[in-house]
C-alpha cells in the first residue's frame, strides 16, 4: 500500500507520518495485516508537481492540508477548499477512486462559539466538496471534524490552548487564562493516529449527522454563486435536516481551563516534591502529561534529587506517588546493617542490584506452639540474580551488607510514601 499524506509537515501530520514509517519498516508489530509500501509526504514546500505523481500511484489518501492562522481571512477558503478541490480534481484526472480521508474541524459545525468563523465555513465547504466527490467518483471519502487537539510536536501559541499551557509552564512563561470553567472537548494525538491506521484497515467509526441552519447558510454562500472565484458553480440546494456520514475518533476527553492548568501545576512541582499525581491507563492525565514532557527544555530534563547521607551511605527518595507509594534507592557501607524495625501496615520490596546482603525478617511476639520468640528468617541475595524479597507488616528486618569492600545498593518500594509526622517506623532489633 502506497500512502499519500498532505499536511505532512504539520502536527498531525509529522504524528502520523512517523508512526507510518513505525509500521513500514517493522519497528510497529502491532498491525501485522498491514502492509505499507511507500509514504508520500506532500506539504507547502513540495514541489507542486510530485502531487500528480502521488496522486496516480496513491493507494490512501489522508488529506491533513489545511490554513489555520492566515493573514486574511480570505485565505481560508483557498487554502482549505481550494486545495481539496485541486487534489481531488489530481484525483479524478488519474480515475485513482483510492480511500481519501479529510481532516475537518468541529468548528464546521457553525454553531455556538463557531458562529460565524470564517476557518469553520472553508471546512464546511470542503465537506462538501468530499462528499460531492464520493457520489461522482464512488471513492471512500472518510470526513473526520476533529475538536480541540493535543499532544507531542503540536505548535503552542498558535492554535492549541494545551499546547501553549504546556510549553509556557514549562519554560516558566506566563499564562493566560480568561475562563477557569470553559471546558474543551479534546483528542489526544495518539488516540488520533490509532483512529487513521483504523481507517487505513477498514475500520474507521462513524456516525450519522444532520445538518443545521448555519450549515445550510453557510453552504448556500460558498455554492449557490457563479461568481464564487473557488471553483464553486450553482447546484443543488441544501436543507436542514439533510443527512452527512462523518467519522470520528471513539476516544475523547472534557475538562476545563481550570483543570489543565492545575494538572500542569502539579507535573511542573514533580521535581521538588518526587510525587507524581495519578495517571490511570487511558487517563487525560497521563496523556497530559506525556505532552507536558515533550515541551521541557534541555536544563529541565535534568533534577537534582536531595540524598540523606550518613556515616552508613545514603538514602534518597525517587518517585512519590499518593496512591502507589514510593520508591527508594539505598546505598549501604561495607559491613553496615539497617533497618532494624517494623511497621504495622506498611509493606516493601527490597531488591539488591549490586553487592551482596543478608535480609533478615522475625515476626513480632511469641509463637504459641515453642513458648519462644518467632525464628528468623534469613535471605542472602546479590545483585547477581535480582530477586524480590518482601518486608512484611508485623515484621521487624534489617539488611545486612555482607561486602567488607563494596557498597551495596539497594531498591526500596514502600506501599506508602513516608510521613515525617507519622512515620510507622518502630525500633525492634531483629536478632
Amino acid at each position: 500500500m502506497k500512502i499519500l499524506v498532505t499536511g505532512a509537515k504539520g502536527f498531525v501530520g509529522k504524528n502520523l507520518v512517523e508512526n507510518l514509517k513505525n509500521i513500514r519498516d517493522g519497528k510497529d508489530r502491532t498491525r501485522p495485516e498491514l502492509h505499507i509500501e511507500g509514504i508520500f509526504e506532500y506539504d507547502v514546500d513540495t514541489d507542486p508537481l510530485l502531487l500528480k505523481d502521488y496522486c496516480q500511484e496513491a493507494d490512501f489518501v489522508f488529506n491533513l492540508a489545511g490554513v489555520n492562522r492566515p493573514k486574511d481571512a480570505k485565505e481560508f477558503m483557498d487554502g482549505n477548499f481550494g486545495f481539496a478541490s485541486r487534489l481531488l480534481d489530481l484525483l479524478k484526472e488519474y480515475k485513482n477512486t483510492a480511500p481519501i480521508m479529510l481532516s475537518s474541524s468541529i468548528q464546521a459545525s457553525l454553531e455556538g462559539r463557531f458562529e460565524g468563523s470564517e476557518y469553520g465555513k472553508s471546512k464546511l465547504a470542503g465537506e462538501e466538496l468530499f462528499f460531492d466527490y464520493a457520489k461522482e467518483t464512488g471513492a471512500k471519502v472518510l470526513v473526520y471534524r476533529f475538536p480541540n487537539l493535543f499532544g507531542k510536536w503540536c505548535r503552542p501559541n498558535y492554535n492549541s490552548a494545551v499546547a501553549t499551557f504546556c510549553n509556557n509552564i514549562a519554560t516558566d512563561q506566563p499564562i493566560q487564562v480568561n475562563d477557569p470553567k470553559t471546558e474543551l472537548e479534546l483528542v489526544y494525538i495518539d488516540d488520533l493516529v490509532n483512529e487513521m491506521l483504523d481507517a487505513l484497515e477498514g475500520k474507521e467509526h462513524k456516525r450519522k449527522e444532520r445538518l443545521n441552519e448555519a450549515e445550510v447558510r453557510a453552504l448556500m454562500e460558498v455554492y449557490g454563486s457563479a461568481d464564487a472565484g473557488n471553483g464553486a458553480s450553482a447546484r443543488k440546494t441544501v436543507a436542514v435536516g439533510d443527512s452527512r456520514e462523518y467519522c470520528y475518533v471513539p476516544v475523547s476527553h472534557k475538562v476545563t481551563l481550570g483543570e489543565i492548568v492545575e494538572l500542569l501545576n502539579k507535573f511542573k512541582d514533580m521535581p521538588r516534591s518526587l510525587v507524581i499525581p495519578d495517571i490511570p491507563e487511558g487517563s487525560f492525565a497521563k496523556k497530559l502529561y506525556s505532552t507536558y514532557l515533550s515541551y521541557l527544555p534541555a536544563e529541565k530534563m535534568i533534577y537534582d534529587i536531595p540524598m540523606a547521607v550518613d556515616e552508613r551511605g545514603h538514602f534518597t527518595e525517587l518517585i512519590k506517588s499518593l496512591s502507589c507509594g514510593q520508591v527508594s534507592i539505598n546505598i549501604s557501607k561495607p559491613g553496615v546493617t539497617k533497618g532494624q524495625h517494623w511497621h504495622n501496615s506498611k509493606w516493601e520490596i527490597f531488591i539488591v542490584v549490586s553487592g551482596k546482603a543478608l535480609i533478615q525478617e522475625r515476626k513480632l511476639g511469641i509463637d504459641p506452639e515453642t513458648g519462644k520468640e518467632y525464628p528468623v528468617v534469613n535471605f542472602e541475595v546479590s545483585g547477581e540474580k535480582i530477586q524480590a524479597v518482601q518486608m512484611l507488616p508485623g515484621y521487624t528486618h534489617n539488611i545486612i551488607n555482607l561486602s567488607d569492600t563494596e557498597d551495596l545498593v539497594t531498591v526500596m518500594w514502600a506501599n506508602e510514601i513516608f510521613d515525617e509526622k507519622k512515620p510507622e517506623t518502630y525500633r525492634e532489633i531483629v536478632e
